[in-house]
């Protein structure tokens, strides 16, 4: 008896349905830090400083249905943009899957587990400051390293 292969190895991010494209998301938040442009030389400085809807303490949008009208600046993930966007994490679903890659034992599409993001110590969860409680004109007071230098 032959067993088929999960969506995300047989099928290219366009060729995902709504449901199967969202459920490639692991919840890490990464995606929901403000993030700074050098103007120079377009290089991308992530903050651990998370937009107001984030959830810090769940790591979930808690208006992730309307986000885009809430929030305008709010990045609606897509193929091509999964391709440009150099701060995607390297552990980021949508990035492995464009390359080809496996996904980790810990997303939840593999493990079952919505936590194991969390677990795995790769999100944002308990890690960030709210917008609404820093100077957004000194974000860069905020500036981290990596996604992992979140504390």
């Amino acid at each position: 008896m032959s067993q088929t292969k999960p969506f995300w190895q047989t099928k290219k991010l366009s060729e995902m349905t709504l449901e199967e494209w969202e459920s490639l998301c692991d919840g890490c938040g990464i995606c929901c830090l403000y993030k700074l442009e050098d103007e120079e030389t377009g290089e991308i400085y992530m903050t651990n400083v998370a937009c107001r809807f984030l959830d810090p303490k769940k790591c979930v949008c808690v208006l992730y249905d309307e986000r885009r009208s809430a929030m305008p600046s709010c990045i609606k993930l897509t193929p091509s943009k999964v391709e440009r966007l150099k701060w995607l994490p390297e552990t980021c679903a949508y990035r492995l899957v464009l390359q080809g890659k496996p996904l980790p034992d810990w997303h939840p599409l593999v493990s079952g587990d919505r936590e194991g993001v969390h677990n795995a110590g790769v999100s944002v969860k308990g890690r960030v400051i709210s917008e609404v409680d820093v100077d957004m004109d000194k974000l860069e007071d905020y500036v981290i390293e990596e996604p992992e230098d979140i504390s």
